[in-house]
């Protein structure tokens, strides 16, 4: 979502008077091709998955880290959103008279606070690193809408099992 806001302003800013200001050369230089506008230089050119590895080694370690970065950053903030932080799964152990064995109350939310974030963050990075390897070998479509599509299948299998 982030990059499609970066591509929509950037363009903007490039078909009107703006474009060849600072901030519109930080956000992205694009160049006419037969069938769109593609990024050329900025901000816009590093977050799209680069054609070559070997051609360009710094657009594909810049747009790895970059990648690699947010994801780990979204899986953070959904852990904390969707109410699978520690303290949130703490509390839940504890509405439910449940406790970790050899631990107290309160260090269950201590155990917890370890684990918790470094998980969602090991997961967004394993997803990410999906996500690099498929635009990067060329698989059909992008990395990101091959994870979204098996989301969305995965998340209709659930569905289907669980109405049986």
């Amino acid at each position: 979502m982030v990059v499609s806001v970066l591509y929509m302003v950037s363009q903007l800013l490039h078909y009107s008077r703006f474009g060849g200001g600072v901030l519109g050369r930080l956000l992205g230089v694009w160049k006419e091709a037969s069938y769109a506008a593609v990024p050329v230089g900025g901000l816009a050119y590093y977050v799209t998955p680069p054609s070559s590895v070997v051609a360009d080694p710094l657009h594909a370690l810049i747009y790895t880290v970059l990648l690699l970065a947010s994801c780990a950053l979204l899986s953070q903030f959904w852990v904390i959103t969707s109410g699978s932080s520690a303290r949130d799964v703490a509390r839940q152990l504890a509405d439910q008279r449940l406790a970790m064995p050899g631990r107290r109350d309160g260090a269950t939310y201590e155990h917890l606070k370890r684990h918790i974030p470094t998980a969602a963050a090991v997961g967004g990075l394993c997803v990410g690193a999906l996500s690099i390897f498929a635009d990067m070998t060329g698989a059909i479509g992008s990395g990101t809408g091959i994870m979204l599509a098996a989301t969305v299948v995965y998340n209709l299998v659930n569905s289907i099992q669980k109405e049986d």
